[in-house]
């Protein structure tokens, strides 16, 4: 049976009997899709490719400990690894994205308290998913602009620029969003804590 055909589960399994090489297969299947991912929360290359180095790292030390026991969830376990290397990075260098305004909702105050237990990385992780969950329900012209303030950390003017409208337009539109955002957050009942 050709590696490239066999699933993430059999070839973790393969990896944790000695076969090196299986570990190959499943870098090269998901290294692109994961790439993007940290990249697209740090936006720099050199950043991203240290996080996806340490990122292996880190399934490399788990698999050999044989601690992994994600019954086959193998990406969703490496992605979590990553996104978790990525808020450590911004942790780090005292740079957790925000967005600062007078009485608006500040998506990650709910998030960055400063702990480093597990668990906390865990909760902050699905916090972090619930909360990217709830923007992709916004309208389109609202998402761009709430991921270009807080993900990707840009200006009004250079959001104003880059989306082709006035800068009122954009903070319109900001405001708007977190306005939906909390409408969202309601009308399910979530509770984006820790």
């Amino acid at each position: 049976m050709e590696k490239n055909n066999v699933n993430d589960a059999v070839l973790v399994r393969q990896y944790m009997d000695g076969n090196e090489s299986a570990l190959e297969v499943l870098v090269n299947r998901h290294k692109q899709r994961l790439y993007s991912f940290i990249f697209s929360k740090v936006m720099n290359r050199d950043i991203t490719e240290d996080i996806f180095q340490d990122t292996f790292i880190k399934v490399i030390r788990t698999l050999k400990r044989g601690k992994y026991n994600e019954e086959g969830k193998f990406l969703p376990w490496v992605m979590r690894i990553s996104h978790n290397l990525v808020i450590d990075h911004f942790r780090r260098n005292k740079r957790m994205p925000k967005f600062q305004a007078r009485n608006d909702f500040d998506i990650f105050d709910v998030i960055s308290d400063g702990c480093e237990s597990i668990e906390s990385d865990l909760i902050t992780s699905q916090v972090h998913s619930d909360v990217r969950k709830l923007v992709d329900e916004l309208p389109d012209d609202q998402r761009e602009v709430l991921i270009m303030r807080i993900y990707k950390e840009m200006s009004f003017k250079e959001i104003a620029e880059q989306t082709d409208v006035s800068i009122n337009t954009a903070l319109g539109r900001m405001r708007y969003a977190l306005i939906n955002l909390r409408k969202v957050i309601d009308k399910h009942n979530i509770i984006l804590t820790k």
